[in-house]
Order: C-alpha cells, then sequence, then structure tokens
C-alpha cells in the first residue's frame, strides 16, 4: 500500500479514504500517507530537511493539513512521492490546489515557529508509473527559498550509504501504530537498508505489488516493529547524512516480512539532478 494518510494495504503510504492497494498517504479529510512505526520524536533542527506537505482546504486543519513528507534539495527544490500530488490523493491537480503547501522548520504541526512556503509547481518524473509504483518521485518547486541549512544531498549513484545491512533511519508525522494514530510531532524510526531479494521475496507481483530495484529501494526490520506508515508517503530515508530514499509504499506498517518500500534516490536520476543544479553521471 502507499504511505499516505488514510489506511491502505498494499500501495503507497499518504492519508487517504480507500482500503485498496495505495500509496502511503494520509485522508483527504481522511486520505494520505503512512506515520512512524516503532519511531521516536526528533527535533527538526536536528533533521531541518523534513517537511510536511500539507492543504488544509483537502485535508483540514486538525492536523495543520498535513497529508504527506518531503524533503529539501535545494532551498526551492522538495522531492517527495508522485502518488502525493496525484488525484487520487489531492481529489484534483496539483495546480488546482491553491494551498498547497510545505510546512518547514516545525517539529509540532500546529505549534509556533518555523514556515510555511506555498508550492509553486511540481514536476513529476516522467517515468513515473502509477499501476506499479515505478519512478514514485516529483519535484516540488517553491514560491519562496528556504535556507541552504535546510537542504541535505542526495546520495551519489553506488554511494555504500545505500548498501545492504547501512543503518537508515525514516522520518515523517504519519501513523506511529497502524490503527491511525497520527503523530502531530516529528518521528524517526531506525532501519536497515535490506538486499533487494528481501523485497523481491516480500512483493513477487502476481495478485499484488512489484519490487523493482532499478527505481526502488527496500529497508526495514525483518521482525518487524519499525517502518513508515499512512502519512508518512514522500518522506525522507536518511543514511551516512545522504538522502537514499522517500517512502512509497509497503504491505502494513512494521509487519515481520514486509519490509518498507521506496523510492531510490541517487544524483543519477536525471530529475534528482536537476532538482539540486546538477549534471547526471552518465
Amino acid at each position: 500500500m502507499r504511505r499516505s494518510v488514510a489506511r491502505v494495504l498494499t500501495g503507497g503510504l499518504a492519508v487517504i479514504t480507500t482500503g485498496a492497494v495505495l500509496p502511503l498517504v494520509a485522508p483527504v479529510s481522511a486520505a494520505a500517507d503512512r506515520v512512524i512505526v516503532g519511531g521516536q520524536a526528533v527535533r527538526i533542527a536536528d533533521s531541518p530537511w523534513v517537511v510536511a506537505l500539507a492543504s488544509r482546504d483537502r485535508f483540514g486543519g486538525t492536523r495543520a493539513g498535513q497529508f504527506c513528507g518531503g524533503v529539501v534539495v535545494a532551498p526551492t527544490k522538495v522531492l517527495t512521492a508522485a502518488h502525493c500530488v496525484g488525484r487520487d490523493v489531492l481529489g484534483a491537480a496539483p495546480k488546482d490546489v491553491p494551498d498547497l503547501r510545505v510546512i518547514a522548520g516545525r517539529e509540532r504541526l500546529r505549534g509556533p515557529g518555523g514556515r510555511e512556503v506555498a508550492v509553486r509547481s511540481v514536476q513529476v518524473d516522467p517515468a513515473y508509473e502509477p499501476r506499479t509504483n515505478l519512478a514514485d518521485l516529483a519535484v516540488l518547486t517553491l514560491a519562496r527559498a528556504l535556507p541552504e541549512e535546510y537542504t541535505i544531498r542526495p546520495a551519489e549513484r553506488g554511494d555504500p550509504a545505500s548498501a545492504p545491512g547501512t543503518d537508515a533511519a525514516v522520518y515523517g508525522w504519519g501513523d506511529t501504530s497502524g490503527n491511525a494514530d497520527y503523530a502531530q510531532v516529528l518521528r524517526s524510526a531506525p532501519v536497515k537498508v535490506l538486499p533487494d531479494s528481501s523485497c523481491e521475496r516480500a512483493y513477487p507481483g502476481g495478485s499484488g505489488d512489484r519490487y523493482e530495484a532499478s527505481t526502488m529501494l527496500c529497508a526495514g526490520d525483518p521482525r518487524g516493529g519499525h517502518d513508515a506508515c499512512q502519512g508518512d508517503s514522500g518522506g525522507p530515508l536518511v543514511a551516512q547524512g545522504r538522502l537514499i530514499g522517500l517512502v512509497s509504499w509497503g504491505s502494513g506498517c512494521g509487519l515481520a516480512d514486509s519490509p518498507g518500500v521506496y523510492t531510490r534516490i541517487t544524483m543519477g536520476a536525471q530529475p534528482v539532478a536537476d532538482a539540486v543544479g546538477a549534471r547526471a553521471p552518465r
């Protein structure tokens, strides 16, 4: 399920109002990404690159309109999951959501401080395939620049930070239990980068979703207990100080033998290189 705010089974982790196979997002007043399971509260000062995607018009004000996560890679560029800005989550094209914004520098969604910045434009990876979750990536351009210190560097192609066995952490404001217990404060959970074979076994295709190592990365706790969940979609997976993935989809939240699936992020992907003003290696 995708990791949006409303609960879904196998698909994206955004918040949405359906029990179908979808990404992990939060619900449109019930649809969106997944929350961090088995984690703990963290300070935004230690992870300033984490942002919340929000629309009070679409998702209400209870959680400041949060429905997905994102990560700042340049002062005016935020990466998130493509499914977070699709019609299934927003109920409209992004250009028709006038209050679409990111919340930066704020660990408590309805707390003081930080800043809310409007999204000026959205570019979805041309290779994105909603049916299979391939290339689940979008680049948001902000109307105003954030401070340079809010940014994090994406991993280079072949970076050891993405190697199996590496300790990593996933961040978000999503479901903390798998039972729609959504966080008001930023949380993080420790996970390990897993071999592609772990997700290939867990998600072989057929009647369910299929793991494709070319655009996806596998991470979690083989014993279960640590994972992203609904409302966390689009949020960062970080290892060794580099961005290596974005929360994309999975089966359940924190279940044994059901790792989280992340959009693989490297400077070798042209949309990522463009976002940070670099040239993708040939």
